[in-house]
């Protein structure tokens, strides 16, 4: 299904599959970030464009799960809707964290992604200042699509100029693996010969 909608409607696919996987369906956002750099790398979708669709959606469902902890509160553990992505234990846990570390919680939390949407969610529950959410988030958010678009692109790029190169590599592994042959046979042939009476 990501593959269809990224190659049909490569936008509008990256658009869904981001608000798919903050609903809990299994579309990973580190994921969704390496399609859309190897995407960039087949001149699927431009670098600029798919920068601002990519940021403002990811920054869209950070905001949703946000104003959902921020409405809630703890009753938040109480909802059945959430009852399955954060537990009350998992919410004092973070709590302590969040007392702890502030809004670097939210900034290094992107890079978790088991307890990424829980971040979110604690980060509203404590009510947290939505403009300091906001731009903690984009920042992080910015760094996490240059990484994991980064990866995409270059894996991309990378697979492009081995295909190229294909016949080319083909042969020095195969002489390579001739001359490994040719010397553990001389070695074998050496050492029965010299080996001492």
């Amino acid at each position: 299904m990501d593959t269809l909608l990224t190659q049909e409607f490569p936008y509008l696919g990256l658009i869904l599959l981001l608000i798919l996987g903050t609903l809990g369906l299994p579309f990973p956002e580190d994921a969704i970030l390496v399609s859309a750099g190897v995407l960039v790398a087949h001149q699927v979708i431009e670098p600029f464009p798919a920068f601002l669709v990519v940021g403002c959606t990811l920054l869209m469902t950070d905001l949703f799960l946000f104003s959902v902890g921020r409405k809630y509160g703890r009753r938040l553990v109480e909802h059945k809707t959430f009852q399955k992505r954060i537990s009350p234990d998992r919410l004092s846990k973070l709590e302590g964290e969040f007392t702890r570390w502030g809004s670097l919680v939210v900034f290094f939390g992107r890079l978790l992604p088991g307890v990424r949407a829980q971040i979110f969610l604690v980060a509203g529950v404590l009510r947290m200042h939505r403009t300091l959410f906001l731009v903690t988030d984009a920042v992080s958010a910015a760094l996490t699509m240059g990484l994991w678009g980064g990866m995409g692109y270059l894996g991309a790029t990378n697979i492009t100029t081995l295909r190229t190169h294909m016949s080319r590599i083909e042969f020095f592994v195969f002489l390579a693996l001739l001359a490994t042959i040719g010397g553990g046979m001389l070695f074998k042939h050496c050492r029965k010969r010299w080996k001492p009476l």
